[in-house]
C-alpha cells in the first residue's frame, strides 16, 4: 500500500513538472499588450493542420524541457495557424485571410507579410524571430531539430 502511495505520489510530481514546461502560446493581441509591458524577443511558430513537419516540431521540438525554458526566459512565443479566418487587430492594422474562399491554400495576410518569400509559395514550418522592435532577425522555412533549434535561440 505504501509503495502504491508513493508510485502516485511520484506520478502527480512529475505530470505537474511536465505541466510547467508546457510553453504558454501567445495571441498577436496578447503580444502587443505584452511587447508594451516588457520589451523581449518574439518567436513566431506559423503552422497549418496538414503540415506534418509542424505536428513534428510540436511533438519533438516543443516538448524538449532545455527548449521551453529558453523560450520562456528570452522570448515571446506565438503560433498562427496560417490557413486562420479571424480578422487580427495589430498596430492599429487590421490583418485578414483574404485569400480566403480565393484559393485552394488561403493564407493570412500576417503569415504572408512576416514569413512569406519573393516568388515563393509559403514554406511550412516557417519560424520567424523577431527583435524587441518587432523586427526580422532570423526566418526558416523547415522542420528544425531540437539540438538546431537550441543552437538557434542561444544566438
Amino acid at each position: 500500500m505504501k509503495r502504491l502511495v508513493l508510485l502516485i505520489g511520484l506520478l502527480l510530481m512529475f505530470s505537474t513538472f511536465a505541466q510547467n514546461e508546457k510553453l504558454q502560446w501567445l495571441s498577436f493581441p496578447e503580444l502587443e499588450t505584452a511587447l508594451k509591458d516588457q520589451p523581449k524577443r518574439v518567436f513566431i511558430h506559423f503552422y497549418a493542420d496538414w503540415c506534418v513537419y509542424c505536428k513534428k516540431m510540436e511533438k519533438v521540438v516543443y516538448t524538449k524541457p532545455n527548449i521551453t525554458s529558453k523560450l520562456k526566459e528570452d522570448y515571446y512565443v506565438i503560433k498562427f495557424n496560417v490557413e486562420s479566418e479571424e480578422s487580427i487587430l495589430f498596430g492599429g492594422k487590421t490583418f485578414i485571410n483574404s485569400d480566403d474562399g480565393m484559393k485552394r491554400q488561403a493564407y493570412h495576410e500576417i503569415a504572408n507579410l512576416l514569413a512569406g518569400q519573393k516568388n515563393k509559395s509559403l514554406e511550412l514550418p516557417a519560424i520567424v524571430i523577431l527583435d524587441e522592435n518587432f523586427e526580422i532577425e532570423k526566418r526558416f522555412f523547415r522542420y528544425i531539430p531540437p539540438k538546431e533549434m537550441l543552437y538557434i535561440l542561444s544566438n
